[in-house]
């Protein structure tokens, strides 16, 4: 049998797996000789089996909990339940991947009537041991027997009433004797029986809760949003409790070793005198500033400063302590990777290399690209006078503009509508997670820096205010209140996380200013990586836009986007209504100068960087429209005025729709079969282009024009494509007597066109693969079909572990690629390869077409950035994995 737990000196840092991230950062902090309570930790290992057990706890787990608790006995001279010297402890997750507040914990585990009474006498504290027994019949209540914090919270508000009282610490011993009996009596109601008092029995429940924890549904919320997979199970740490809430020379905080909004090298974060440590992270009280504990502990203060830069030290990057002080003893919790935003990762990344902590590859490691899109948007323009209505802690930056909501399953709702909200709490709980991911922002009335709130706001680039006090929110009637201005459900706000501030209605914004360390990364990005990264853009701003966050180049140009103007939808649907090739092709003689203008437009903000064009791609039916509309109109006509002129275009222009009706028009008539079909459109296109590239060339301006025709299948549909661009070609470059080197090529997104690619690649100079139609082609899926109505239930019941259409499918679409790119370099060796799908800005697909050999992704401007650290990302693990 396989070992199922650990006693803290028995791990290390590197058993993160079997351990959880708590679990073996306590053992390291152990093992290097740092002030930690003792325990044990119950392996990741044992809730599996667990679950396999069908929700139960087997006897060999029991076993050695037991061992390890007499272990741990016998280590503090105390005992669990004992009545000379009680062993009290808490019962905490430790999953592999931090998700802070995602699962559950209980404190003070061991209490009972009978040990309250020998805490008190041994402390002397009664007003301690009974507030200390209190919170763990509320924290064992909620998280093991399912009965509600609330009805605890409401039970302590009516006696800090009734009493006349602002605060927690107000309450004497015999208050919290009181509030006891109330919370007693709370349990006896919901659950029909009286609470546990047997600590064996409640650590096993408490083990058990932990377990079940792991699949609540805030965490597989966050599992889902993190890409944390759902197999990985959680640790248990059990661990002799510590108190901060033993008077005032004791507390508890939670700091990190720089700042983790900004990257700022300085301690950052804050701490409660006579406190537990859930009161700092839950917001319930607001917490003081760490610096401000030089002054109330200062030898404390000092020693756990030196703590947290020997911690850094050791671990080598940002560090996120909570400790507690213990009547003036210090005591580390745990510590762990800090949470951070895009802004603090660039700079502490950078920093670090600077101060000679890490290498360049590693700094590019650490910062997630993902993060990257939070420093490419808008912020609050302060030019204009801005009415601040209140102001609080600046816990996430960002700025947001939103409809004003208090609940979270509203946020949801309104999400899912497409509308934007600001979720507005007095603070939040880990419950809450489904309506932060929802809102574009959050702001509550309490908490601090480090609330819960913060944490996870940070970790997903959501801007974040915290400690609103003068907010003063009334759930019931859906409003808060600052002084005498009355914010009503719905309405407007703004906010600024980076401040702090909180504004009535919306305010102007402007764009994002990068800094210098974001620079520097994608600097090391560039000259680590191979792969090269262009952009999908389809005007002149957009192709701009992407140069200057780094593209190589334009890798899908999509003309059809261009016939979408309103001024040329009309000569578009003449040239699709024509009834002889003339008409058809005086349309296109008018359409030729406009198009000529985008590609000049395009080439110029691309300068010497090569310029993928795709061809006419979509159903013509696409430029016409909409049928249910044409006939309502044809019928109110006919009913109101059957004489006018207008009826008879519509009928005619009913009959067109009707003859171009497909039943399934994303698998007809489009691409390149509209280019065998009428060729002069596609002629049409490649004059335009040669046009531009011409009239540039005469300016000594260089371009490099790549034509790709689309939805090829068959070798022979490129072979005719291929000679009607290579005429046109040749057409105009006689009338403009200058020549511009381009080059043919295809999308590859037809199953058939991967595995003939052999054949194709005879007629293509180079394949970009459309991976949204490969995916769509592979899978048999309509993507708006699938994902309005299957798809979401794939993925919640493990069918699929991601969406197709946003993580490139690498066993089915990935395989046809990489047989593609093989195929394709058969015939010829030096044949350039790219993906132009949305793929080309997800990490994961890039680390794929990186180790299959492609040349370029492409991918929208503002995926850019992190497209080019993904890349560097892959080119550092494929020298590590060669290097094993």
């Amino acid at each position: 049998m396989k070992k199922l737990v650990y006693l803290f000196q028995e791990g290390q840092k590197d058993m993160k797996e079997l351990l959880g991230g708590k679990g073996a950062n306590l053992a390291e902090m152990t093992r290097i000789g740092l002030p930690v309570p003792e325990g044990f930790t119950i392996s990741t290992r044992a809730c599996g089996d667990y679950y396999d057990n069908d929700r139960s706890v087997s006897p060999q787990l029991k076993e050695e909990v037991m061992t390890a608790l007499r272990n741990l006995e016998k280590e503090t001279g105390k005992t669990l339940g004992g009545t000379d010297q009680p062993l009290l402890v808490s019962v905490r997750s430790g999953s592999v991947f931090s998700m802070p507040g995602m699962m559950d914990t209980v404190l003070n585990l061991g209490m009972n009537d009978e040990t309250v009474e020998v805490i008190a006498k041994l402390t002397d504290n009664p007003r301690f041991a009974y507030d200390s027994y209190r919170r763990f019949i509320q924290m064992f209540s909620d998280v093991v027997l399912g009965v509600e914090s609330f009805f605890f919270e409401q039970e302590l508000s009516k006696v800090r009433r009734e009493k006349g009282y602002q605060n927690d610490p107000e309450l004497t011993a015999a208050d919290w004797q009181e509030v006891i009996q109330g919370y007693k009596t709370i349990v006896r109601k919901h659950t029909k029986e009286d609470f546990p008092q047997e600590p064996v029995d409640q650590l096993f429940l408490a083990i058990k809760a932990v377990f079940d924890s792991w699949n609540n549904q805030r965490a597989m919320i966050y599992r889902n949003l993190n890409d944390i997979p759902h197999h990985l199970g959680t640790a248990v740490n059990i661990q002799s409790m510590v108190f901060g809430n033993m008077g005032d020379d004791s507390g508890t905080g939670v700091a990190f070793t720089r700042d983790p909004s900004t990257g700022e090298g300085k301690l950052y974060g804050e701490y409660l005198i006579n406190a537990q440590g859930e009161d700092v992270v839950a917001g319930i009280r607001t917490p003081q500033p760490i610096l401000s504990m030089a002054n109330d502990l200062p030898d404390v203060f000092q020693e756990f400063v030196d703590t947290a830069n020997k911690l850094e030290a050791h671990y080598g990057d940002m560090q996120d302590i909570e400790f507690t002080v213990e009547n003036r003893k210090l005591f580390i919790l745990q510590t762990r990777n800090g949470k951070r935003t895009a802004q603090a990762a660039i700079r502490i990344a950078v920093e670090m290399v600077e101060e000679g902590v890490i290498t360049k590859e590693q700094a590019l490691m650490r910062v997630d690209p993902e993060q990257l899109d939070q420093l490419l948007h808008h912020r609050i323009d302060h030019s204009d006078d801005v009415a601040k209505l209140t102001k609080g802690l600046p816990a996430s930056p960002g700025a947001a503009t939103g409809q004003v909501v208090f609940d979270p399953d509203e946020a949801e709702i309104l999400n899912a509508q497409g509308k934007k909200v600001i979720l507005v709490r007095t603070e939040t709980t880990p419950d809450d997670i489904h309506g932060i991911v929802a809102a574009q922002a959050v702001v509550t009335s309490r908490g601090g820096m480090t609330s819960h709130a913060a944490v996870v706001a940070r970790g997903m680039g959501k801007a974040c205010i915290c400690g609103c006090s003068e907010m003063q929110i009334d759930l019931k009637n859906k409003t808060f209140r600052v002084g005498d201005t009355v914010v009503n459900h719905l309405d407007t706000i703004t906010i600024d996380g980076g401040t702090g501030e909180v504004i009535l209605g919306e305010v102007p914004m402007i764009p994002p200013q990068l800094s210098k360390e974001f620079e520097m990364i994608l600097q090391w990005a560039d000259e680590t990586r191979t792969l090269g990264v262009r952009t999908n853009a389809d005007t002149p701003q957009d192709a701009q836009k992407a140069r200057d966050f780094g593209a190589e180049g334009i890798g899908l140009c999509r003309t059809e986007h261009m016939f979408m103007d309103p001024e040329r939808i009309p000569v578009v649907r003449d040239m699709i209504l024509a009834d002889t090739t003339a008409s058809r092709q005086a349309a296109l003689d008018q359409l030729l100068p406009m198009q000529q203008d985008d590609f000049t437009g395009i080439f110029k903000a691309m300068g010497e960087h090569p310029v993928t064009i795709r061809l006419l791609d979509p159903p013509l039916h696409e430029f016409l429209p909409d049928k249910e509309e044409l006939l309502v109109d044809i019928t109110k006509l006919e009913i109101t005025n059957p004489d006018a002129p207008a009826l008879k275009e519509k009928r005619k222009l009913l009959k067109s729709v009707r003859l171009l009706d497909e039943s399934n028009p994303m698998l007809g008539h489009r691409g390149c079969r509209l280019g065998m079909v009428y060729p002069e459109i596609y002629a049409m296109q490649a004059k335009a282009i040669f046009k531009a590239a011409s009239s540039l060339a005469h300016e000594g301006i260089e371009v490099k024009p790549e034509i790709m025709i689309p939805l090829v299948g068959h070798v022979k549909e490129l072979e005719v494509m291929r000679k009607v661009v290579e005429e046109a070609a040749e057409e105009v470059y006689a009338d403009q007597r200058v020549k511009v080197a381009y080059t043919i090529g295809t999308m590859i997104e037809i199953p058939r066109a991967a595995l003939t690619a052999d054949l194709i690649a005879k007629e293509a100079d180079f394949f970009s693969f459309g991976t949204n139609d490969l995916t769509q082609t592979t899978f048999g899926y309509s993507r708006d079909d699938a994902e309005g109505k299957f798809l979401q239930h794939y993925l919640d019941q493990g069918v699929l572990e991601h969406n197709p259409f946003a993580v490139l499918d690498t066993e089915g679409v990935g395989q046809l690629i990489e047989t593609g790119v093989r195929l394709g370099r058969q015939t010829k060796p030096g044949l350039k390869t790219g993906i132009c799908g949305e793929h080309g800005g997800e990490k994961r697909s890039i680390a794929f077409c990186h180790n299959t050999g492609l040349d370029y992704v492409s991918c929208s401007p503002y995926r850019v950035p992190l497209a080019r650290l993904a890349a560097a990302q892959s080119a550092v693990e494929s020298k590590v994995s060669v290097k094993q």
